[in-house]
């Protein structure tokens, strides 16, 4: 598949009224927001967006206002993973694709594959799927790491899963599939405080969360990387990286969703069982925001 997510992908936040309703209005605001801050591509429906606790009806929604908003501007891809293969194949089925490239899929949580369940359940995926696959690997959400020699077998054995967004945070293991890949296969990081290391040593860009609220910033910072313009690139990992630490303080995304009340973007509103910032992390959110403005 002759995609490229080279570049900075946004982990688009799904806003909430203070009733606990998705708000539209600001969803468009966000997709806009990124969108002038130059981003290459957005993810809806990533774990970023709130989608284990979204109902099917509420997904569909997102996904064609978000469509709607992106008015094929930039790639879109969509969340689609769970601990059920035979539900994600069905829920695949059954999305409206029109205007998605591609799938990102979250490794299964709670039950715990073994490497040979984790292989056959991607593949399953793969063999079914329209679009093409990136796979998703977070094991401090999941309980499981995809290790780097199941990566790589998926890789090689289907052609259909075109990435992986390696949030792991175990360098020896990214290193280990930069090393080992297929040419067509890309390594997108899925952690902000290492996107710069992880693009040094060969992956083509980010998913982000901190891109949510400062686009331009962090989409610059990943294009000084790619184009090894190490000065740039450095100074601007470091000054923001005191803030991307606060931001995920007291989970994902209650800590961007702070930052996006604090610019008037959206309301600092969550989904239980997840719980709004502190007072005293919007207060560090606020300080660092105005350090880097």
């Amino acid at each position: 598949m002759a995609l490229d997510f080279s570049g900075t992908g946004v982990a688009l936040v799904t806003p909430f009224q203070n009733n606990g309703s998705v708000d539209f209005d600001a969803l468009d605001r966000i997709v806009n927001h990124t969108l002038k801050g130059g981003v290459e591509y957005l993810v809806v429906l990533g774990t970023t967006g709130e989608p284990a606790t979204l109902g099917d009806n509420e997904k569909n929604d997102v996904v064609s206002a978000v469509n709607k908003s992106v008015r094929n501007r930039v790639p879109l891809i969509i969340g689609i993973g769970g601990c059920n293969t035979a539900d994600v194949i069905e829920t695949i089925h059954s999305t409206n694709l029109d205007g998605i490239s591609a799938i990102l899929s979250i490794s299964p949580y709670y039950n715990k594959p073994s490497q040979r369940g984790l292989y056959e359940h991607f593949s399953a995926i793969a063999k079914s799927s329209p679009l093409p696959l990136i796979i998703y690997n977070v094991p401090g959400r999941t309980a499981t790491n995809i290790s780097a020699e199941t990566t790589i077998k998926l890789a090689k054995d289907q052609n259909n899963i075109i990435a992986v967004k390696e949030a792991s945070g175990n360098l020896t293991q990214i290193m280990q599939i930069l090393k080992d890949k297929p040419p067509h296969f890309q390594v997108i990081s899925g952690d902000d405080a290492l996107s710069l290391p992880m693009i040094y040593l060969g992956a083509i860009g980010v998913i982000s969360v901190i891109a949510n609220s400062h686009p331009r910033q962090y989409s610059d910072m990943v294009r000084a990387a790619l184009t090894r313009d190490f000065k740039k690139a450095n100074a601007l990992h470091y000054k923001l990286l005191d803030y991307i630490g606060a931001l995920f303080e007291e989970g994902s995304p209650t800590g961007v969703k702070a930052a996006l009340e604090i610019m008037g973007i959206c309301k600092n509103t969550v989904r239980l069982p997840l719980v709004s910032a502190s007072d005293s992390l919007k207060e560090k959110i606020d300080k660092l925001m105005k350090e880097i403005a």
